[in-house]
């Protein structure tokens, strides 16, 4: 049974917590005791229901402002698949959390209220999934219940979402209509909507095949822990540790140790300790090679003949998401820029502009960069950097940028050239 990592995006108010406690539910992900502890603490009981919000807004100051302001992972599981929902706060200010949550993902839920249909949050969220390459987009239509159930609002808010849809070049979406509070088209078809003639919001997410989103075909592997544990029974062995981030090895092959360019031949993998003839994507192993190279931390082996786009350079231009409160972005800043496991000092050399998520245009780029702004900059690095274009493989594509003196993470980064 496979994993599938979503994360539910939208407007403040928009029923995202709502939405994964009628998930967690009606699938029977909550305990007797907790079931019983929301319902004490639910404020409106006359009607009947409990406040599934609370399953995930854990903080009591979350619970008195009624909002969402930290990353909440959940987890449940249906008859066919495991589920990791993350929900993502709704307000302008945390724009970075939705960025954090949404960087490892498999899909996203961008819900609308029906009533409200696209906002700006609507834009800013979209954005931020398309630049971050959710491969699986599904359209979360809410609250259909204040809405009437009209089908004239649900086809408007469709045809609007669209537009946006065409605009960020998106390609996998799906709409559905829902009410989070009342259960309609979460698991069961709904009475109410008749004229919607398509799946359930629980159909569509496991009906979404993550492995096609597998990339086979770029052998891209990087070190995270040299192997030598010169014991007198393991005196000559040296393993190089890590994690296969996309295409796939086997034993045998000719490679090349980048940055240094050194080209040598695949002698044996691991994997749990045991001798395997090939490995791929996903998977930790431990490389053995033919030579001794002098290899650290971050250094990447790829496959000769999977090479295809990989760049080895020390400037590139990328899309970040600034994160710092307390200091801004300017040309020139000094930063520390963390590349999977490669750490290298980085210094803006240039902004080029700024994406508006209100209209998703671009524009010119101000003075000082402040929190929750997306922009593209040209990075100079201070060693040279393996890396593809995050549209074409997102695993060797994404950075952080850290600062040197707080080693807080300041930005999110996607490299596009």
């Amino acid at each position: 049974m496979d994993i599938l990592k979503f994360i539910t995006c939208g407007s403040v108010d928009d029923g995202k917590s709502t939405l994964i406690g009628r998930l967690l539910y009606d699938s029977k992900a909550v305990s007797l005791d907790i079931l019983n502890a929301i319902e004490a603490q639910t404020k409106n009981k006359d009607n009947g229901d409990i406040d599934l919000a609370l399953l995930t807004d854990g903080l009591r100051a979350e619970r008195e402002q009624g909002i969402t302001i930290d990353v909440a992972y959940k987890y449940f599981t249906t008859p066919t698949r495991k589920f990791i929902v993350a929900d993502a706060p709704g307000h302008v200010q945390y724009t970075r959390n939705m960025v954090t949550g949404a960087s490892t993902v498999d899909a996203a839920i961008v819900l609308i209220d029906a009533r409200l249909g696209v906002i700006e949050q609507t834009r800013r969220h979209s954005l931020i999934t398309s630049l971050l390459g959710i491969p699986h987009i599904i359209v979360a239509i809410n609250k259909m219940d204040l809405a009437n159930y009209d089908v004239e609002v649900y086809e408007a808010i469709v045809a609007d979402y669209k537009k946006i849809a065409a605009q960020l070049n998106m390609n996998d979406i799906s709409f559905v209509p829902i009410s989070a509070l009342k259960g309609d088209n979460i698991v069961n078809k709904s009475e109410h909507t008749p004229w919607y003639e398509g799946k359930t919001l629980i159909e569509l997410l496991e009906g979404i095949e993550i492995n096609k989103d597998k990339n086979l075909t770029d052998a891209r592997f990087q070190v995270q822990y040299v192997i030598r544990p010169q014991t007198e029974e393991l005196h000559d062995y040296r393993g190089y540790a890590g994690r296969i981030q996309s295409g796939i090895y086997t034993k045998g092959e000719k490679v090349i140790v980048q940055p240094a360019g050194i080209e040598t031949t695949l002698t044996k993998i691991e994997v749990n300790r045991v001798e395997v003839e090939t490995a791929s994507a996903g998977q930790s192993v431990i490389l053995h090679l033919a030579n001794n190279i002098d290899i650290s931390r971050g250094d990447s082996i790829l496959v000769q003949n999977a090479l295809s786009d990989i760049k080895v350079e020390n400037e590139f231009s990328a899309m970040i998401c600034w994160f710092d409160d307390k200091r801004s972005l300017t040309t020139g800043t000094k930063l520390l820029l963390q590349h999977n496991s490669a750490t290298s000092k980085v210094i803006v050399s240039e902004i080029e502009y700024k994406l508006e998520p209100s209209t998703l245009e671009k524009t010119d780029a101000p003075e000082n960069i402040s929190l929750n702004d997306i922009v593209r900059v040209n990075l100079r690095t201070a060693q040279p950097i393996v890396f593809d274009n995050y549209k074409k493989n997102r695993q060797t594509g994404a950075f952080i940028l850290i600062n040197e003196n707080t080693l807080n993470t300041v930005a999110a980064g996607m490299i596009e050239q």
